[in-house]
This record gives structure tokens, C-alpha cells and sequence, in this order.
């Protein structure tokens, strides 16, 4: 009975649900990716360390943003995104006019940018100093030595936790309904209460988040396991010698 009724909610509702499913990757996909971008731009600004040459408003400038970025950080990291999706909302529902897919996408975006700005960090303190220094030797500036060097490392150390985010996105978009978003969640509550059968559509809207995230993490893991398989290639053996080791990770860091 229980799978019967299963098969009866998808031969009706079917179509339903996967416009909650296109809904809910919309956001997950939109909002991540909007986060990481957020993220480097807020982690790779932190993660910089002014040298002597700096001008005093140059300090200062570092200061205020530094600061900023930790109210920022400690802000949508603290709070519940759901209070954040119904705050944002509705304080610039009457500012804007927006519609809530819009502003789903506003809201996890900036949520993930907090989160994904302490994974970059974290990623750009973990690149060995050696290779910035060396990239400074070779002339570059600190800009140049970011972008080519430490960055494009720091991200493929950073890469599981970057993927992590996109899975828990994919779940915590359900949050979003709270706004009268048309994601999974709320095709399922709406479903739900049409037919009464609860425990059947909810197992159903389970089983599709299953296979969203399992696609998800499948996909994610080839990505990292090809990434990696470029890193190790990128250098040939037999230059791996002590004089060369700081070019040979700039030239690694350059491809990564």
C-alpha cells in the first residue's frame, strides 16, 4: 500500500516535482557559485599580508574592510539561514520589488560567500610561503603572485570543502520556502497537503534529495580526482630537484 501510493503520487504529481527539483538546483547551483566568488574576493583580501611598502592608507583601507569582512563572516555564519531568507526578503521587498527566486538566490549566495570566504583562507594559508616568495623573486607582484601562484592552489587544496557546500546547499535550499520559493520542499508540502498521504511524499521528496546529492557528490569527486591527477603530472620527475622546488610548485600552482 505504502509504495502503491508512492506510484500514484509520481504518476500525478510528477511533474510537479520536478519543477521543484529544477527550482531547487537553480538556487543550489546559482547560490554556490555566486558564494565561491564572494568567497574569493573576501577570503583572498583577509588572507593578504601587507609588507613595508604599504602607504598608511593603504592600512588603513585593510583595517576597515578586515573588519567589515569578520562582522560579515561571524554575522550569516551565526544566524540561521531561514531568519536570513525571511529578514532579507521582506526588508527589501518594498525597496526592490524582487521575486523570491531572486531573492533565494541573494540569500544562499551571500550565506555561502561567509562560509566559502574561511575556506579560502584556510586554502591560502595552507600554500607553502615558499612558493609566494619565490614567485617575488621571479618579479611578480602581489596581485600576479594571488592570481598565478597561490590561488589556483589554494582552491584545489580547498576543493572537497567547495564541493561539501554545493551539497549542503542542495539540502538547505528546503529552508527557502519559508518565502513561498516553488523548490522541492515546498512542491512537497503543497502535495502533502492535497493528498494527505505525508509519509509518502515525504519519503519520496527524501529519495529525491538523495539522488541530487549523490549525483552531486559523484560528479564533484571526478572533478577532484582529475584536478589532483593535473597537479601530479604538471611537473616531470626528474626536476624535482632541491634548487628547483620553488619553480617547479609556481609551475604547478600555474596549472592547477
Amino acid at each position: 500500500m505504502f509504495f502503491k501510493n508512492c506510484a500514484e503520487i509520481l504518476s500525478v504529481y510528477g511533474t510537479s516535482l520536478l519543477v521543484g527539483v529544477r527550482t531547487t538546483l537553480i538556487v543550489s547551483l546559482s547560490g554556490t557559485a555566486f558564494g565561491l566568488i564572494l568567497g574569493l574576493i573576501v577570503g583572498g583580501l583577509r588572507a593578504v599580508k601587507l609588507d613595508f611598502t604599504a602607504s598608511p592608507a593603504v592600512r588603513i583601507l585593510k583595517g576597515i574592510f578586515d573588519v567589515i569582512a569578520n562582522i560579515y563572516i561571524t554575522l550569516f555564519r551565526g544566524t540561521p539561514m531561514m531568519v536570513q531568507a525571511v529578514f532579507i526578503y521582506y526588508a527589501l521587498l518594498h525597496v526592490i520589488h524582487w521575486n523570491t527566486l531572486t531573492a533565494a538566490i541573494v540569500v544562499i549566495s551571500i550565506n555561502t560567500g561567509a562560509y566559502m570566504a574561511e575556506i579560502i583562507r584556510s586554502g591560502i594559508q595552507a600554500v607553502d610561503p615558499g612558493q609566494t616568495e619565490a614567485a617575488r623573486s621571479l618579479g611578480m607582484s602581489n596581485a600576479e603572485t594571488m592570481r598565478a601562484v597561490v590561488l589556483p592552489q589554494a582552491i584545489r587544496n580547498a576543493f572537497p570543502a567547495i564541493g561539501n557546500e554545493l551539497i549542503v546547499n542542495i539540502k538547505d535550499s528546503s529552508v527557502l520556502m519559508i518565502i513561498s520559493i516553488t523548490e522541492l520542499m515546498f512542491q512537497a508540502k503543497s502535495i502533502a497537503g492535497s493528498t494527505f498521504h505525508f509519509t509518502e511524499t515525504y519519503f519520496i521528496e527524501a529519495m529525491i534529495y538523495l539522488m541530487l546529492t549523490s549525483i552531486a557528490s559523484l560528479i564533484l569527486n571526478m572533478i577532484e580526482k582529475k584536478m589532483n591527477h593535473k597537479a601530479d603530472l604538471s611537473v616531470p620527475m626528474s626536476d624535482t630537484t632541491p634548487e628547483n622546488s620553488k619553480f617547479i610548485h609556481i609551475r604547478s600552482g600555474e596549472r592547477g
